[in-house]
């Protein structure tokens, strides 16, 4: 039983390497359309297309998080399989514990995202950038909605000092992307001893 588990953990570690090289390979224009590519794309594009299904992961037209989701899903599987194939069983708080830091891992990402699109919005803003560029543009996008619902949330919408709203943006997701990486560790800690 434990050689299967050894199989299913190399063919998914195989497999979230061939989906990384995939990903990584869209941000290159002229490889993308390559021969490799497009194996690799046969290869990966049928898993991924699951995901890029699922509503709510595409963020403002720009972020595509499905990837990320997808990566976690086999890297749950993958951690699963190397246990089992280590230990022979795997426990139920483990499993949750896998679960936890895997969706944890999905929403520090994009935590961590925002936080770097605020402080570039904010050094756009203090060093009066060329904001009608496209890479502003974008970074300006993104960066709309968080700041209108920190606007809503903290200010009630009123019409505030802008430097004041980015600031506020940034401090609350900064210290949720801290604060929630603390929680998260502790209760991923709780989990795994569990003895069921």
């Amino acid at each position: 039983m434990r050689f299967i588990f050894n199989i299913l953990a190399s063919a998914t570690s195989i497999y979230l390497f061939l989906i990384f090289a995939r990903i990584m390979l869209t941000w290159f224009s002229g490889v993308r359309y390559s021969r490799p590519a497009a194996v690799l794309s046969a290869m990966t594009d049928p898993y991924l297309d699951w995901f890029r299904q699922l509503p709510g992961l595409r963020l403002g037209g720009f972020l595509d998080i499905s990837p990320i989701i997808a990566m976690s899903v086999l890297s749950i599987a993958n951690n699963v399989f190397i246990t089992m194939a280590s230990y022979g069983y795997v426990t139920a708080g483990f499993v949750i514990a896998l679960v936890v830091k895997s969706l944890w891992s999905a929403i520090s990402f994009l935590l961590g995202f925002i936080v770097i699109v605020l402080g570039l919005r904010l050094f756009a803003y203090l060093t009066r950038q060329n904001i009608f560029s496209p890479f502003w543009r974008i970074v300006d996008a993104i960066s709309q909605p968080p700041l209108y619902r920190i606007n809503a949330l903290f200010y009630g919408g009123r019409s505030v000092q802008y430097t004041l709203v980015i600031i506020t943006a940034l401090v609350v997701f900064l210290a949720a992307w801290i604060g929630g990486g603390v929680a998260i560790n502790i209760v991923s800690s709780f989990l795994l001893r569990l003895p069921i």
